[in-house]
């Protein structure tokens, strides 16, 4: 009597240093890839992504200190001293002093910078049209990621 083989119900061993097995491989080329739309969708606006940050940061509350901007972006203040000073010279924020604490440096918009908010409103469309996903997907996508940020931040 033959005796025949069974195909194995077994998935083959995955290579964990293999590079396409790593999480954060998955994450940085798609933040390229991210980057690289923001790169077209921002050029009209003359942002960079950093810059766009901020000024969505200051567009939901303008008047913040250096600190408060780098703490909504995880940025520490050597990070964003020179991306504000650009914006300075952009004219589309105003850098002064606190007055009750000379240290602390308040961030606000200028009209130009107020103005600019029109000029972005298409730009999340426009990257929910690039991503070929659904809002539903991407909005399940983000708290995914949210979690997994929260979680590494805790046992970074």
């Amino acid at each position: 009597m033959k005796t025949v083989r069974k195909a194995s119900t077994q998935k083959p061993a995955r290579n964990l240093l293999h590079l396409d097995e790593q999480l954060c491989f998955a994450l940085y080329s798609t933040g390229l890839a991210l980057n690289k739309v923001y790169r077209r969708l921002l050029a009209p606006l003359g942002l960079t992504y950093p810059q766009y940050l901020v000024m969505m940061v200051l567009w939901e509350r303008e008047g913040l200190s250096v600190s408060e901007i780098g703490e909504r972006l995880f940025l520490d203040s050597a990070t964003l001293t020179p991306l504000l000073k650009r914006l300075e010279a952009m004219g589309f924020v105003t850098r002064t002093r606190a007055s009750h604490d000379e240290r602390q440096v308040i961030v606000e918009l200028s009209a130009e910078g107020r103005a600019l908010k029109t000029r972005a409103k298409s730009v999340p469309g426009d990257l929910l049209c690039a991503s070929e996903c659904s809002p539903d997907d991407l909005v399940a996508m983000k708290q995914q990621l949210e979690s997994l940020r929260e979680a590494l931040a805790r046992n970074g």
